[in-house]
Parts: C-alpha cells; structure tokens; sequence
C-alpha cells in the first residue's frame, strides 16, 4: 500500500453490541457519512461476532478507503466491562450500581484468577500480543481499583 493512498484511508471506530449491529445510530450516521453501505458492515459484524454472548459491547475499527470500500478488525471488550462481569457488577444507566466514589468504594471483588483470565482474554488482541501476560495482569489489576473492583488473593 503506497504512502498517498494510506493517507486518504479514514477511521471509524464505534462499539457494537455482539451480534446486534444494525444500521440504527451509533453505527448507520458514523459509517453513512463516509459514504459506506452500513447494512454491509452490520451483516459482516453480526457474522463474525456470532460465537460471542450476544450484546458484549465489541470495540470495532472500520477503515474506510477513498472508493468507499471498507475493512475493519474487532476487539476484545473494554477490560472495565471484562472486570465488572467477572465481579458480577450491574450498571445502572452507565453508572456503577451501589458506587458513590469509584476508586475508593468497592463495588465488588475478583480472584487473582479472574485477573489472569481478562488477561488471557486480552493478550489475543493483536495490539497487545507483544506484552507479557504479567504485565497485562497489572495492568488489569491497575485498571480494577479505577473501577471499584478489588482483586483478592
């Protein structure tokens, strides 16, 4: 791929629940406006998160080319959504139910066991395959405490 072409590629990233992409906002206006059919990507999306529990919030990157044609790579799911899964935490309307002052207040607890599962869950991301499992472990332990979620031995 030549520099000029690449330079002319535009980015779309958004959050799609697995398996429930529709053309309905957030995914038809964001994709719409650079000119890509958004039934084509929800058709692609919704296929290739099948296996997945349907509703996980996927974190896509739509890489959309000058003749409107598209690619785009999934994620894992947020490592706040992983932990708060792991300790059985319900949201509330995007607020945490039961935390007045997240990163003080526990709102649950995980085993160091889940700590090593997300991270297991997260070193499979392409972008992170260069990291090794402890260091994504901390930075999952790190992450956990920010969200109000403490990591029992």
């Amino acid at each position: 791929m030549s520099k000029a072409r690449a330079a002319s590629d535009q980015i779309v990233k958004l959050i799609v629940g697995a398996g429930q992409a529709s053309p309905s906002p957030p995914v038809g206006p964001a994709l719409g406006s650079k000119g890509v059919k958004s039934m084509d990507f929800c058709k692609e999306f919704n296929a290739r998160t099948a296996h997945m529990t349907p509703g996980v919030p996927i974190p896509a990157r739509v890489t959309v080319r000058p003749d409107r044609s598209f690619h785009f790579e999934i994620r894992t799911p947020a490592t706040s959504y992983l932990l708060l899964k792991a300790a059985g935490v319900e949201m509330e309307k995007g607020k945490l139910k039961g935390a007045n002052n997240p990163g003080q207040d526990f709102v649950g607890s995980i085993s160091l066991k889940h700590v090593y599962e997300i991270a297991k869950i997260k070193q499979t991301e392409l972008r992170l395959s260069g990291l090794s499992l402890e260091g994504i472990c901390k930075t999952v332990i790190a992450q956990a405490k920010s969200v109000g979620v403490e990591v029992k031995p």
